[in-house]
């Protein structure tokens, strides 16, 4: 089969479309024919080799071909695995991160689900990890109400263009950040107020937030701290090493001290919250935003591009 491989951490440039072996499901396992793949942040951090990415891998990759959230046809299935049939449209997101990539993958596919009939392969694959993270960020962990002040950081991306639709779904007032080509972007998700963050900085404006879902955080926890009302949560999902580890070690003292809550968001995949977030796409409440389209061999363009902080919602690779 073709996949798209790399045997280093670097820039896209590194990338190879190349002939592998097609891979055999094991009895609790299926074959899956791809026909979309989407791109995720945790794709660019895995190519780039990102801090908690080389844990897998310290100087090389260990596994040579990226990309998780797949929606294709179930090909063969194992002789234990009773979830799925071959012939079955599914769509879910690669446990390990990885796979995607390729014209073939095997998974259990745990939590993954039958693709609605009235949403095509690109727009399923769009969902998986983005929806999730702003199903659990959005509705469970954050726990919006009407009238609420909600900001995201990182809005104009894939898991903001989802969780900016669902603030504004649960009745809040919703502010969006992100850089300066994203502005009408996050105008047309239904955000109520826009920033760019090249220009302010929302910990130093003095305006304060019922809650903070940060998808690219890398500044201090106090300044996060100063951005949240009385009783405000702030929730990040990505971002620096040095944040994270803040956030770890000086959250439980800053809910202690001040009872505002600052912790990382632990993403929980299920097959539950990925059926959830698909029946409102399917339902029109929420729309899988695709900015671009990409064949598999380009996918170092469209890595490029995700990469560089341009792409609107989601970057789907289409796999023929």
């Amino acid at each position: 089969m073709k996949a798209v491989v790399y045997t280093e951490y670097g820039s896209p440039d590194v990338l190879q479309l190349k002939e592998v072996a097609k891979p055999a499901p094991t009895d609790d396992e299926i074959l899956i024919k791809v026909h979309a793949v989407s791109i995720n942040r945790s794709d660019w951090e895995g190519l780039r080799g990102e801090p908690f990415v080389r844990i897998g891998g310290l100087l090389k990759p260990r596994h040579q071909i990226l990309g998780s959230d797949i929606a294709g046809r179930v090909e063969m299935a194992g002789r234990n695995h009773s979830q799925f049939q071959p012939g079955d449209e599914v769509f879910g997101e690669m446990w390990d991160y990885r796979g995607g990539f390729a014209e073939y993958v095997c998974t259990r596919g745990r939590a993954w689900a039958p693709k609605p009939a009235s949403l095509t392969f690109e727009e399923a694959a769009a969902i998986p990890q983005a929806g999730v993270i702003a199903l659990q960020g959005i509705r469970d962990k954050g726990q919006v109400q009407p009238g609420q002040k909600v900001l995201i950081n990182g809005a104009g991306g894939g898991a903001g263009s989802f969780a900016v639709q669902l603030a504004k779904l649960y009745g809040a007032e919703v502010t969006g950040v992100d850089n300066t080509g994203k502005l009408d972007f996050m105008r047309s998700l239904g955000a109520d107020h826009v920033m760019d963050y090249t220009r302010e900085d929302f910990t130093k404006n003095g305006k304060q937030y019922d809650l903070i879902l940060d998808l690219v955080a890398h500044r201090s926890v106090f300044a996060y701290q100063r951005a949240l009302k009385p009783n405000g949560s702030y929730f990040a999902v990505g971002g620096s090493l040095a944040t994270v580890f803040q956030i770890l070690l000086l959250g439980p003292w800053i809910r202690r001290t001040t009872g505002k809550n600052i912790r990382l968001l632990a993403v929980q995949r299920n097959r539950k919250d990925l059926v959830s977030i698909t029946e409102l796409c399917e339902a029109g409440k929420v729309v899988p935003v695709i900015d671009r389209r990409y064949p598999l061999r380009e996918v170092p363009e469209a890595l490029r591009y995700l990469g560089e902080g341009r792409a609107k919602g989601k970057v789907v690779i289409t796999v023929e």
